[in-house]
């Protein structure tokens, strides 16, 4: 079985995830933090197929505050890579998809 090279990814996803964790509380609200959740709860649900496909529904990650959404990048990201790790089929195309996402969401956060 191939490997699968998520390492951009978690590149990404932590820079990201450090990024959100040093803003400060007014560029939070002002929709960094939006922008953080949507990202995190994408890249959550997409894991969660490729980890279990259709036998179960995929769970939304909750909101936990402005000040968690940092965290929360990085978990989603961290859980992604591992789904990809584990399922190499659907690896190229998924992680395609989650870097583009991660990055449009970096641009929109500053």
């Amino acid at each position: 079985m191939p490997s699968v090279d998520t390492t951009p990814l978690i590149a990404a996803v932590d820079q990201l995830a450090d990024r959100l964790r040093a803003l400060p509380q007014s560029t939070l609200r002002r929709g960094a933090a939006q922008e953080g959740l949507a990202l995190a709860r994408s890249l959550s649900k997409r894991a969660q197929r490729l980890e279990f496909g259709a036998a179960m529904e995929p769970r939304t990650m909750p909101d936990a505050g402005v000040f968690a959404v940092g965290d929360q990048v990085s978990v989603a990201g961290h859980d992604m890579a591992q789904a990809l790790a584990e399922d190499p089929d659907s690896a190229p195309a998924a992680l395609e998809w989650a870097l583009r996402e991660v990055r449009s969401a970096a641009a929109r956060v500053g």
